[in-house]
């Protein structure tokens, strides 16, 4: 091993607000030092930061042209879909493919600027 991953980092227009939408989402302490970089930190799980890119483009779900590059998994309990849905929602989320009537264990969403992420069933 040469290292251990320290962050995943998001592009996007505002930081401070994705970092939001994300503390919602996972939880953590946003901290940020500028508007131009966001870390949310989180106690025992994988740090999630934000950096400004003035002429973010969002990924275009599922378009080759646009692609996804990445997309985060939230492990969900499967009873609590539904209701994390509706909170994800909420924050500002937007339902990209549903789980075709419950035949499959995940949920795709794009984050408010279009990163997209699936909620998923544990």
């Amino acid at each position: 091993m040469i290292g251990r991953l320290s962050a995943v980092v998001l592009d996007c227009p505002d930081p401070a607000a994705l970092a939001a939408f994300y503390a919602e989402l996972v939880g953590g302490t946003v901290e940020a030092d500028d508007e131009t970089w966001v870390d949310l930190n989180r106690e025992g799980g994988q740090q999630l930061s934000f950096q400004l890119a003035p002429a973010y483009r969002a990924p275009a779900w599922p378009d080759p042209e646009r692609p996804q590059q990445y997309h985060l998994d939230i492990a969900v309990e499967r009873a609590e879909m539904d209701d994390a849905e509706k909170k994800v929602l909420t924050l500002g989320a937007t339902l990209l493919e549903g789980d075709l009537d419950g035949s499959r264990n995940w949920r795709v969403y794009a984050d408010p600027v279009g990163h997209p992420f699936c909620l998923c069933a544990c």
